[in-house]
């Protein structure tokens, strides 16, 4: 058994879900977010954020972790800050030696939906099929175990990718 985390990255709100995968069974750990105060300075609030992920990681101790990747929209700022964020989220597993493994929304989507252009219902729908007991509590964390799920999906290719590598 395996026990990821799934971060969903942003600024303001940075959404976590922990499940656990068996084979291609998946159950529900946890779900949650971390905030940051949004009138703190840049620098503050990305250590506000990575600091509440490392306690959400030591409060559960996942096996791996998966997020995200960012994607880019019209304002070029926002993106900039979104990827620093993304950065200052992903720190925080590797600097405890986590892996880390990253997917396109889309990857995400076509991996709990079956359709990568899905609209936020319906991920949430495939969501509360596949962890009957999730909270859900946000919509970042119900994104995250959608990461999470998708990573428990691809993971078993990736490992057998990595081992053929090092042969």
């Amino acid at each position: 058994m395996v026990r990821i985390i799934g971060l969903d990255p942003g600024l303001r709100n940075t959404g976590w879900g922990i499940i656990e995968a068996e084979g291609s069974r998946l159950s529900y750990v946890a779900d949650g977010a971390v905030h940051s105060e949004a009138d703190a300075p840049l620098a503050t609030r990305l250590h506000q954020i990575f600091t509440q992920v490392l306690g959400v990681l030591h409060d559960f101790h996942p096996d791996e972790a998966a997020i995200e990747e960012t994607f880019v929209n019209t304002d070029a700022r926002a993106t900039l800050k979104l990827g620093q964020a993304r950065g200052a989220v992903m720190l925080a597993p590797a600097s405890l030696q986590i892996p880390v493994a990253e997917y396109a929304p889309n990857t995400v989507k076509k991996s709990v939906v079956g359709a990568g252009h899905a609209e936020k219902v319906q991920v949430k729908h495939m969501v509360k099929l596949l962890l009957p007991k999730a909270a859900m509590r946000t919509a970042d964390s119900t994104d995250a175990l959608a990461i999470a799920i998708c990573h428990a999906h691809h993971r078993g290719a990736r490992t057998l990718a990595a081992a053929l590598a090092r042969s």
